[in-house]
């Protein structure tokens, strides 16, 4: 191997190709913080956090400093805290939250997650205590986030905690009026949900994962696109092979930096998520890279199909590249994090209806999309039903990150700032769902999901 051209091949990555680790996050189990008295376990959870993650940021500063490769963020994810908060009898979760918020400030992170519960098969008085805690939690607090799995392959669709969490968004959304209903920005709904993913605003630690392991979550559309600018007018199956060299490359830097990390943290190493993570800065657009093989914009027809083509060639890559894979592994495609995305949802290039096409190849959902801020709890429970139900019948991970954005209706412009970006408020069907909501109950897991 020529040592020198991959060093040059590398710094040009991360200078023009925007090529970043865009999160190291470090998962934590709180099982051993379970305690009858909330004060006690709330003290348990504070001194564990801030003693596992003291140098977190810190060691990933030094690998950025040491290797060259930026580091985003520094995340934390915990055990669900509607598992940990159970045992304590109490009757609203705010306080767990804050505690989570004055830990993560505390250890000088970007995000925490972990203010979740696991409902897909049904809901215990914890989970529907964390449930009704999340709007006032995620209106309290700054980088607390919380989601909610509400759906499995192997239990089929809990319709009324659908239901449920149309109602928590809607209410999420009032809270945070001022800021346009931002605070849904921290609170996902999923389908299949895993237990190992490293990026916000879905994570949380597992409980089968170790007491505590370092986690990777890779970037690199950037990479991916100017790979791709190379082989103009070529065949889709030469894209697959060059689209899957990029990714070998990017996956080897994560691993590396992940290695590093847990091996100065003295903690395990857990894995390697494969997502291409866009933001909206020019030149980091999942977007731009469908519309380098050929599309117009993305939206149009041939969307999915390139979108396939994309994530397939990534994990093919990126498997190869590194034995620890894990997390969601695919493409997002963020309406408001991603350049590409704002423009053509701004354009009316890209619908609510292309999106949920669209989420049966890509790692998650509707993702950080706007609606109109009067969008009834209804409309919001049947946009989840419908993502749940293609997660469900295609065995994937699906979710929802949608933000009624109070004050503003279609066509606005909402600003979230930072990586979160801004995003067009999307127009949502008007038919209601009302009465197909307020059926509650479950949706049967399809047959193909009892697998042994």
């Amino acid at each position: 191997m020529d040592t020198n051209a991959n060093i040059l091949e590398t710094i040009q990555m991360i200078e023009e190709d925007k090529l970043d680790i865009r999160t190291v996050t470090m998962g934590i189990s709180l099982l051993d913080c379970i305690d009858a008295d909330g004060d006690r376990a709330r003290r348990k959870i504070y001194d564990k956090i801030t003693g596992y993650a003291k140098n977190l940021v810190s060691v990933a500063r030094g690998i950025e400093a040491e290797l060259g490769i930026p580091i985003i963020n520094k995340r934390i994810s915990v055990t669900p805290i509607s598992l940990i908060a159970g045992a304590s009898g109490e009757t609203d979760y705010t306080e767990f939250a804050r505690t989570l918020d004055q830990a993560a400030r505390a250890v000088g992170i970007d995000f925490i997650g972990g203010f979740s519960a696991l409902v897909d098969k049904g809901q215990s008085p914890a989970d529907r205590t964390l449930m009704e805690s999340i709007p006032s939690a995620l209106a309290e607090t700054d980088v607390v986030c919380s989601s909610v799995d509400i759906g499995s392959s192997r239990a089929g669709i809990n319709m009324t905690a659908v239901r449920h969490m149309g109602e928590v968004i809607r209410r999420t959304a009032d809270l945070t009026a001022e800021n346009h209903g931002a605070g849904c920005a921290k609170l996902v709904v999923f389908a299949n949900a895993v237990s190992d993913n490293p990026f916000m605003a879905g994570a949380f630690h597992g409980v089968q994962e170790a007491d505590c392991v370092v986690s990777v979550g890779v970037s690199g559309p950037g990479v991916v696109k100017r790979a791709l600018e190379k082989v103009p007018g070529e065949p889709l199956d030469v894209c697959a092979e060059i689209i899957k060299k990029a990714a070998f490359k990017i996956t080897r830097v994560g691993q590396l930096v992940g290695s590093l990390a847990a091996q100065r943290l003295g903690v395990d190493f857990g894995i390697v998520d494969l997502s291409l993570a866009p933001t909206a800065e020019v030149g980091d657009s999942v977007a731009r890279v469908l519309e380098e093989m050929g599309l117009d914009i993305v939206g149009t027809h041939g969307t999915t199909a390139a979108l396939a083509l994309l994530n397939d060639a990534m994990k093919k890559g990126g498997l190869m590249a590194c034995s620890r894979v894990g997390g969601l592994s695919g493409s997002f495609i963020p309406i408001s994090e991603d350049i590409g995305m704002i423009e053509a949802a701004a354009a009316g290039a890209i619908t609510l209806d292309k999106l949920e096409a669209m989420t049966a190849i890509c790692s998650v959902g509707l993702d950080m999309v706007a609606v109109p801020g009067e969008t009834s709890a209804s409309t919001l429970s049947a946009m989840i039903a419908d993502e749940a139900a293609i997660g469900v019948m295609n065995h994937k991970t699906t979710a929802v990150r949608v933000i009624p954005a109070v004050g503003l209706g279609v066509g606005d412009m909402v600003e979230f700032g930072g990586l979160l970006g801004r995003a067009p408020v999307m127009p949502v069907h008007q038919g209601s769902s009302e009465a197909f909501v307020s059926r509650a109950g479950h949706i049967p897991s399809p047959v193909h999901g009892f697998r042994n």
